[in-house]
């Protein structure tokens, strides 16, 4: 029961990223900046994220975060340059083929992700079918794009 409660919130999380870049990017045309709307996007999360680890007394280990390796702090970065990315790409590409190439590259990096298994729970090798199901994905991308 509760893997399908995560594969809900998975879905909703993804549906959610549509409406994130439109907003992000009309928030970057008002203001003339895609890159200062980036910038209030991650101040606006960060400080919802931060009332709800103050409301929930959230505990964390400063000794783990302070011994973590240096590359785990790069999540904030590569947020930094999706979110801009999209803010940019939205207006230009529309939603459909923007959030389709988002989907065609996260899958062909977790699928090499998982095959080395770099930074995951369990290796899963890349296998011919796996292949195809991104490749499925690909034709999906040339069909939005060209159709």
């Amino acid at each position: 029961m509760s893997n399908i409660l995560w594969i809900l919130l998975a879905l909703v999380a993804g549906s959610m990223l549509p409406l994130q870049g439109a907003l992000n990017t009309k928030l970057g045309n008002e203001g003339q900046s895609p890159f200062h709307a980036s910038m209030i996007s991650f101040v606006i999360g960060a400080l919802s994220v931060a009332l709800y680890v103050f409301l929930t007394r959230q505990n964390v280990s400063w000794t783990g975060l302070r011994g973590a390796p240096a590359y785990a702090w790069l999540g904030g970065i590569l947020g930094a340059f999706y979110v801009t990315v999209i803010i940019l790409a939205f207006p230009k590409l529309g939603p459909g083929l923007t959030f389709a190439l988002v989907v065609a590259g996260q899958m062909i990096v977790s699928m090499l992700l998982e095959h080395f298994d770099i930074l995951v729970a369990q290796q899963n090798p890349i296998t011919a079918v796996r292949l195809g199901g991104v490749a499925l994905i690909i034709a999906g991308v040339i069909l939005i794009k060209f159709f």
